[in-house]
């Protein structure tokens, strides 16, 4: 049994009843982990360890094997030294709430210390050893959250990918690494999840996608409206006049779809000057220059 097991009551840490069900412990940790994760609280040092408690709670009470093993050690009796030699029941309630009254100290804390290390003559519970691995996804596979199958030596692992996967996260699947020893708890599964990139969006953080969208001097110069690709098709927008190239146009909600927000889609703009022109594209552009010689856009650099 874990020590930290007697010390922590995870169904208070989820605000759930000690006979909440499977899926409405999953709720509320998925609502407590939404609100204090790190990323919607950057640099809160109480959120982020408030989220540490959050996942060590889920981590127990969310495995429904770990769970049957957290109750039972919480409920049963264990047996500590006596004054007399003897021996004498005490109930994890007790210990937490300083009730256990009747052994000495000497007493108390050397059957605690058995209770926590195994005994003198007991064999010690060993963890399994966690194991890593890859997969590659396409860009698309990663916005959708493939389910994918792992082989982990002489077992398959389903692996179910989050919605939105970014390359380079690391997917946690829980008791899938090596098993334990001597009644130890087997080993966790790391999945890396890598991704392909695509030939014409990117990604700039975790939700949002970018595009970059050449346009011609002229458009840039006058203004337009031009067509664009999005990830669910296509759609407009409008190039005001005297659009500067680097300029980024943001369309909300239009990027990575994720479990908690949907990001953005940042469209910058790229002036595209031509590698060769015709003769009479030639023309224009010479009486263009004609036109704005009186206009130099280096005048601040003072040459």
């Amino acid at each position: 049994m874990r020590k930290e097991w007697m010390e922590k009551d995870y169904y208070a840490t989820l605000g759930v009843a000690k006979d909440a069900s499977q899926k409405e412990i999953k709720k509320a940790f998925r609502g407590l982990a939404r609100e204090f994760h790190p990323d919607n609280n950057p640099g809160d040092e109480p959120a982020e360890s408030r989220f540490k408690e959050i996942n060590e709670a889920y981590d127990t009470i969310g495995d429904e094997e770990k769970r049957r093993e957290y109750d039972h050690a919480r409920e049963m009796g264990y047996f500590v030294g006596g004054p007399s030699g003897g021996q004498q029941y005490v109930r994890v309630e007790d210990l937490l709430s300083g009730g256990f009254s009747t052994a000495s100290p000497q007493d108390l804390f050397g059957g605690l210390q058995d209770l926590f290390t195994g005994g003198r003559h007991r064999v010690r519970a060993e963890r399994g050893h966690d194991i890593s691995g890859s997969i590659t996804l396409s860009f698309h596979e990663a916005l959708a959250g493939p389910t994918r199958e792992f082989t982990t030596g002489a077992k398959t692992v389903k692996v179910r990918i989050p919605k939105g996967v970014a390359d380079g996260t690391k997917v946690r699947v829980r008791g899938r690494g090596h098993p334990g020893t001597n009644g130890g708890a087997a080993g966790d599964l790391y999945v890396e999840v890598r991704v392909a990139e695509h030939p014409v969006f990117g990604r700039s953080g975790k939700r949002d996608l970018t595009l970059t969208v050449p346009v011609t001097y002229s458009e840039a110069a006058l203004g337009t409206v031009i067509s664009i690709p999005t990830l669910d098709g296509t759609t407009k927008i409008k190039v005001p006049p005297g659009t500067q190239p680097g300029t980024t146009m943001k369309l909300s909600g239009r990027g990575v779809e994720t479990a908690a927000v949907t990001g953005d889609l940042l469209v910058t703009i790229d002036v595209a000057v031509p590698l060769k022109v015709t003769d009479a594209e030639r023309r224009a552009l010479e009486a263009l220059r004609d036109a704005e010689s009186e206009w130099n856009p280096r005048d601040h650099l003072g040459v």
